[in-house]
């Protein structure tokens, strides 16, 4: 009989579990420690080479509560690409805001949020309503799937007016490949939050010289080099237009016969043309990290008011580490700082004398029933009063209402609900700012495709 109190006899192997117990555990591994367990035994690179068994395991852990595993690439790429793809693709879920020039591109969304598809990755833009209501509109944006062969595609919707796939990812790229509207791109990942995305004007080129959505590459060279970075050259990209016109200078100032005018002419007509035809100029995106406040930080996150002339606007507001907050509009390089000064109720005769002689910016009540009557009507309904004084150099016109004032004093109002609204004392109003999202929910959004 054996010995319960035998170490020998007590011990098994990792081995002995069944496979399916074996899976699960190794599930939680990282990929790194994966690696270091394969090199124990000939069984154990068995069973992490399994690409059915192991890395489906490790898809469906990961990401089988939010996306359908087996409907990417039409069922018929391999996990690991799968893998692979997703840990990249999954800091992306979220939002993110444009990094640039306002105004440069007409059709550049301000605002991105990133959600799980059945078998893709849908951006949508997120703009804000132009009735005076606090709705926000949301259309497609950008679309991130895998081919039945193994290709990454990026397809930009500059219209934002496809439909949302209800099938098979695969054949509903067969579909959309025949509307215009429907932009082929390249997201360009710079660090885990900063993203590039550029016209891929290479796509249909490369696309007729075998079936629509393929590569020259096979789906095998796909899997094994998807650990590179693989950049190929676009057309007309800074570095290929150098280096044309430098080999089109020096051609002609040796070649005999000259005529080196007309073709330094004719080079520069092509670039036009082919500039005119592009769709889309390359645009940068920053991750909104923190999009929702904290019981240490009330004023953090994203917000929507309606200030002077019912226009609805975004706002970003953000801590520092000494206390002070950053409030940025959503959509301008510049941005207000402040280091206020907070006040908790009972408040004095004069602050309350203050919020009672202003008035609340409302929506149109025909537009908005929800939000149409002011819920904070009374100084018992604010929390707290801090005394803000924003910094000169960094102050933004548009939150003061006068676009030639550089610095302002006033007041922000949090109210019991965990909202706020904040004016400035030259004026008689408050904008009173509500939440984007809760619970990782947009609010009050319009589908424009319902």
């Amino acid at each position: 009989m054996a010995n319960p109190k035998d170490p020998k006899e007590c011990s098994f192997s990792f081995s002995d579990f069944p496979e399916d117990v074996q899976l699960c555990i190794l599930s939680f591994l990282s990929l790194p420690d994966i690696a270091n367990f394969a090199c124990t035994s000939k069984r154990s690179v068995s069973l992490c080479c399994n690409d059915t068994k192991l890395w489906f395991t490790l898809c469906q852990r990961r990401w089988g509560s939010k996306t359908q595993i087996n409907k990417w690439g039409g069922g018929q790429i391999t996990y690991k690409l799968l893998y692979k793809t997703l840990t990249q693709w999954e800091n992306l879920i979220g939002f993110w805001r444009h990094c640039g020039r306002a105004g440069l591109s007409g059709q550049c969304p301000r605002l991105i949020i990133f959600e799980w598809g059945p078998s893709f990755v849908s951006g949508s833009r997120v703009c804000p309503s132009k009735n005076g209501t606090y709705h926000v509109t949301k259309s497609p944006f950008l679309w991130m799937g895998i081919s039945p062969d193994g290709q990454i595609v990026y397809f930009l919707d500059l219209e934002g007016q496809t439909e949302i796939p209800s099938g098979d990812f695969g054949s509903w790229l067969e579909f959309v490949c025949l509307d215009q509207n429907l932009v082929p791109a390249n997201v360009n990942f710079m660090g885990k939050d900063h993203f590039v995305v550029e016209e891929n004007s290479n796509f249909w080129h490369s696309s007729k010289r075998k079936d629509v959505l393929r590569r020259s590459s096979s789906s095998k060279n796909l899997i094994e080099d998807s650990d590179e970075v693989i950049e190929s050259g676009i057309a007309g990209s800074l570095p290929d237009r150098f280096v044309s016109e430098m080999y089109t200078h020096f051609a002609n100032r040796t070649s005999p016969g000259g005529g080196g005018d007309r073709a330094w002419r004719r080079q520069r007509k092509k670039e036009k043309e082919r500039q005119g035809r592009r769709k889309w100029e390359p645009e940068h995106f920053l991750k909104v990290i923190d999009c929702s406040p904290t019981p240490d930080k009330p004023l953090q996150g994203l917000w929507k008011g309606i200030s002077g002339g019912m226009n609805l606007n975004f706002y970003l507001v953000k801590y520092d580490e000494i206390g002070g907050i950053i409030c940025q509009r959503i959509g301008d390089f510049s941005s207000s700082y402040t280091q206020p000064i907070s006040m908790e109720s009972p408040f004095s005769l004069e602050e309350e004398r203050i919020y009672d002689d202003r008035i609340h910016f409302q929506p149109v009540a025909a537009e908005d029933q929800i939000h149409c009557q002011p819920a904070m009507t009374g100084i018992e309904m604010v929390s707290h009063i801090l005394h803000i004084n924003s910094s000169c150099n960094l102050m933004l016109p548009s939150l003061i209402g006068s676009a030639g004032l550089q610095h302002g004093q006033g007041r922000i109002w949090q109210y019991m609900n965990g909202t706020f609204g904040f004016g400035f004392l030259h004026d008689h109003f408050i904008i009173d700012l509500k939440h984007i999202i809760q619970e990782g929910r947009l609010l009050d959004a319009v589908n424009l495709l319902q």
